[in-house]
């Protein structure tokens, strides 16, 4: 009985964690779409990057391990990731295909996939300028720059590496992101320089924070980006109000 239970909690807090990396909140019911800023970017070197991830969710540990594809060159780029959690196999699976553009990445498609549920598809067409997405009838307009949820830290790095003199501690950058049936502003807040402990040793990261607004109980997001590695994702923690996470760290780098 106690294996039982401990098997459905298990599959509970599996679900948690398909669901934990991927929700984010609208920061307003009505948020206004920010015009398109041409920004200096560069982009980092393809690779592929491999994490270790621990979670907390329903009172339960979880490991797992995760691994993202990043590719871009020839005017296109391509963000591939996907996370394992022990004996369920892959519970997360995204990917986002698009151009390069003078606003960075142009996203065309995005792929979202959960633990046992049917992959959903937003839709950037660059013709008619519009956002849409199969599972919800709203649309939105394209005015240059926008990204989805897999595209977002890829166009902060490229922002970062190429606009260094400025991306500093205190420092404010806003994308208009795209998910699985809306679409809102996301907020980043540079912070302080910070050692962290990784795999491949001790790296120096740049600490950025995508917090909710004060009066939303929302989902936490916060990426320590590696100057020293190109700019990789060295950490990303999602943490809930309540203060369940799921915490990637990266473990190695392949490059292309």
């Amino acid at each position: 009985m106690n294996s039982a239970r401990q098997l459905k909690q298990t599959i509970k807090a599996t679900l948690l964690l398909a669901t934990i990396t991927i929700t984010a909140p609208a920061e307003t019911a009505a948020a206004e779409q920010p015009a398109g800023v041409i920004q200096k970017i560069s982009l980092p070197p393809s690779a592929d990057l491999h994490y270790r991830i621990k979670a907390r969710q329903s009172g339960l540990t979880i490991d797992g391990e995760g691994q993202v594809q990043w590719s871009a060159g020839n005017g296109k780029f391509s963000a591939t990731s996907e996370s394992r959690a022990g004996i369920f196999g892959k519970v997360l699976e995204a990917k986002s295909v698009g151009d390069l553009d003078q606003f960075g990445l142009a996203p065309t498609s995005f792929e979202d996939k959960r633990f046992r549920k049917p992959v959903t598809t937003t839709t950037f067409d660059r013709q008619t300028k519009t956002i849409s997405f199969s599972t919800a009838p709203v649309t939105y307009p394209i005015k240059g720059g926008e990204q989805d949820r897999n595209s977002v830290i890829w166009q902060l790095i490229a922002v970062a590496r190429g606009a260094e003199s400025t991306f500093k501690p205190g420092s404010e950058w806003v994308f208009f992101v795209a998910g699985q049936r809306d679409a809102e502003p996301w907020r980043f807040k540079v912070g302080q320089t910070e050692k962290i402990r990784t795999a491949l040793g001790e790296l120096n990261t740049v600490h950025i924070v995508r917090a909710p607004p004060p009066d939303a109980r929302g989902q936490r997001l916060d990426i320590w980006l590696a100057p020293g590695m190109e700019w990789y994702p060295a950490r990303l923690r999602f943490t809930d109000p309540d203060d369940e996470f799921v915490e990637q760290t990266l473990d190695s780098i392949t490059r292309k």
